[in-house]
């Protein structure tokens, strides 16, 4: 008795388990616009979906997709003094590295005083 309901629950987990690994939702994006505007998705099954989401959370004007995420995080910044001047976006496995290369990306363009503005990463990332 005691070995069937050992069995049963080994077989309900690993059920479970594969359930969760084949259904996760890995599609991102980030969307960018004029004057630091930005919009962002996560988590979704599809990356056209990701893309659409982020599209209609950005609130700004000329609004596009710059970055499509898949297991990874994305960060954008903007220059603080000046947010419709130099900015930056990146995407990288860690949420660390795409701040830091969205900071250095702003500071190459121009930037003097460079903050991250947003950032999100993946159910992977």
């Amino acid at each position: 008795m005691r070995r069937d309901l050992l069995l049963a629950a080994g077989a309900a987990f690993l059920a479970v388990s594969v359930c969760a690994s084949t259904t996760g939702r890995t599609a991102g994006a980030m969307a960018v616009g004029a004057c630091a505007a930005y919009g962002y998705a996560f988590d979704y099954a599809e990356a056209p979906r990701a893309e659409a989401a982020a599209l209609r959370k950005c609130s700004g004007a000329q609004c596009k997709v710059v970055l499509t995420m898949k297991k990874t995080c994305a960060a954008f910044a903007i220059d603080g003094r000046k947010p419709c001047g130099p900015h930056g976006f990146a995407a990288a496995r860690g949420l660390g590295q795409a701040q830091n290369v969205a900071l250095q990306e702003c500071y190459k363009w121009g930037g003097k005083e460079c903050v991250i503005r947003a950032w999100a990463c993946d159910v992977k990332g």
